[in-house]
């Protein structure tokens, strides 16, 4: 058992329940942030989420959450976002617009673990900002779960690839400290914390997305251009999955940008556009991913929606490789 696993296996104890690590991690808070302030990096997924509401809980008013859309968002999340935490929960949120900087940063970038830590690096410095606008607040707290640290190489694990809250972080970060109240728990884990928190199913059953977003799903350089084409390409495979209600069976779906291009036919005249790839895994802990078997019918009828309906795109390609040897991301 290495470093990590002896902190997990401490943390939780042989016999958790979700209501027990709740009153806990509430009193653990509480204890290492005292009466100092909080900002909160909300993507709006499963694991920032239940961070937020646990941080919400313990110490309230203490806590500003920030949201900062760095333009490789989901079509329609920010406003999603912002209707649920600032809307229902009533917590504290600050929305940024930040797709130009961020953007800006990453012009050039191509290989996947610089751009995770350039889009890392650029998050920090824009909680930074927002922190020194606010007047002085000392922690910095992050959604980080277990596979994060896992994946990161961090407590004597093999490195996979640098998460932007883990590897990715710069090392001179203009906080006192870190307020991880997740960091040992595996997604499953975190969802049923989450149920125990009262927060709807719909937000605790949501599939993960990742911190650097669509940046990972898009390979190469990214631009503007590509980006708005994943958007709407992932939009569309993910509202025909819920049509189908296959959604259920799979605990993450999306389309890749793979940057790839082929000669392909519209309206009877020859095209050029890009290749789209779309992913389907079922998992519990996703440290290992199996591939959801969806209908061939069903995956046709995606990939010529989305050839024909967005613009630039000519053609799909089913990604059916599991974890190992691959990762889930494509990044």
């Amino acid at each position: 058992m290495n470093q990590a696993e002896k902190e997990r296996a401490e943390k939780l104890g042989k016999k958790w329940t979700p209501k027990g690590y709740i009153k806990k991690e509430i009193e653990a808070i509480r204890q290492q942030v005292g009466d100092k302030k909080v900002l909160l990096a909300m993507s709006g997924g499963v694991d920032s989420s239940v961070c937020a509401v646990l941080l919400h809980k313990a110490i309230g008013k203490q806590l500003t959450c920030v949201f900062v859309d760095h333009g490789c968002m989901r079509k329609n999340e920010a406003k999603e976002v912002k209707q649920v935490f600032k809307g229902k929960f009533g917590i504290n949120l600050i929305q940024i617009d930040a797709e130009k900087r961020f953007l800006d940063k990453a012009k050039g970038i191509t290989d996947p673990e610089l751009k995770r830590k350039c889009i890392g690096a650029e998050f920090i410095r824009v909680f930074e900002e927002e922190a020194k606008k606010l007047g002085k607040i000392e922690f910095l707290g992050q959604g980080t779960i277990y596979p994060d640290i896992v994946e990161s190489g961090v407590g004597g694990h093999k490195a996979v690839k640098a998460h932007h809250n883990v590897g990715g972080l710069p090392k001179d970060i203009g906080f006192e400290g870190l307020v991880e109240p997740v960091k040992y728990l595996y997604k499953d884990e975190v969802r049923k914390v989450g149920r125990a928190l009262g927060i709807p199913a719909k937000m605790v059953e949501r599939q993960p997305f990742p911190g650097p977003g669509l940046a990972v799903r898009c390979l190469g350089e990214l631009t503007k251009e590509k980006l708005d084409i994943l958007r709407e390409a992932d939009f569309i495979f993910r509202d025909e999955m819920a049509k189908a209600k296959l959604d259920k069976k799979a605990q993450q779906f999306f389309a890749i940008m793979t940057n790839v291009k082929s000669v392909g036919v519209k309206n009877g005249a020859r095209t050029f556009g890009y290749v789209i790839a779309i992913r389907a895994v079922s998992t519990s802990q996703f440290v290992k991913a199996g591939i959801v078997e969806l209908p061939f019918k069903f995956v046709t009828a995606v990939a010529e929606k989305i050839a024909t309906k967005v613009k630039g795109v000519n053609r799909v390609v089913w990604d059916i490789t599991p974890k190992p040897p691959a990762t889930i991301e494509w990044e």
